[in-house]
């Protein structure tokens, strides 16, 4: 029976890279995210290598729509066994001081109970698969803070918690939980978003840095979490680019 993975955030960067490699291994993949004219055009890429892929449009600080993804799962042939919480996102860099509470509740929605609504909407289906894996994608910002990082690292902390507080619930059930958290990965939007468009300042944020990761390298780690034996539960995998020692120590070229 074919197994049925759900990305969430599956409209671009790591999310849209999961999807395709996750096809590539034999998963339908159901890709889930707000805009459906990029998620049309990942199924089309996605079948036209050969891989089986459904969109299906989802917002996930909306129970309804989450409701709808659970019913979309349900409806797809075969058994769900994989859900990637991969929606998520940063906005501001600002101090704790001036930090905007909008943005901060933002954050705390999309990344923490984004993952906790789509979490209890699927966990059923992927406990009756009777090896079921979740897979959060959290970032290294879920255990240092670093300053102008207030909100985003407190909804990180907080995502890290639930996959910890989830592992230790399910334990003796068949749904490992899986953490990854990458460090600086280059992504068409991430910066984007968090700079409000700002291309000049979001392009600062890799100045110098010749090779950071990519969405394809985080896709490539959750995808082999994924495949180990069910028995094989990662913990936590935490990824980094060779320039990025730790969080406040990154090495850039003529700087």
């Amino acid at each position: 029976m074919t197994s049925v993975a759900v990305v969430t955030g599956a409209s671009s960067g790591i999310g849209a890279a999961t999807a395709r490699r996750l096809a590539a291994e034999g998963f339908h993949v159901l890709a889930a995210a707000r805009r459906t004219e990029r998620l049309a055009a990942l199924v089309a890429e996605i079948e036209a290598a050969g891989g089986a892929a459904t969109a299906v449009a989802c917002d996930v600080t909306s129970d309804e729509s989450v409701a709808g993804l659970a019913a979309a799962a349900r409806a797809v042939p075969g058994e769900v066994t994989l859900l990637v919480n991969n929606a998520g996102g940063a906005r501001g860099l600002d101090p704790v001081e001036t930090g905007s509470v909008g943005d901060w509740q933002w954050m705390y929605d999309v990344n923490v109970l984004g993952t906790l609504r789509v979490t209890q909407a699927l966990l059923p289906a992927l406990e009756a698969s009777g090896a079921g894996t979740i897979v959060v994608v959290s970032s290294t910002a879920g255990f240092t803070v670093y300053e102008g990082g207030g909100g985003y690292a407190a909804a990180k902390h907080a995502q890290t918690a639930v996959a910890g507080t989830l592992r230790l619930e399910l334990c003796g059930r068949p749904v490992r939980v899986v953490e990854i958290d990458p460090g600086m990965v280059r992504t068409d939007e991430f910066a984007l978003v968090r700079f409000d468009g700002d291309a000049e300042r979001a392009a600062g944020v890799y100045a110098g840095v010749a090779e950071p990761l990519v969405a394809d390298d985080v896709a490539d780690c959750v995808a082999w979490c994924a495949t180990r034996p069910h028995h094989v539960n990662v913990d936590r995998l935490v990824v980094r680019p060779l320039a990025q020692a730790a969080q406040h120590k990154v090495h850039r070229v003529g700087q």
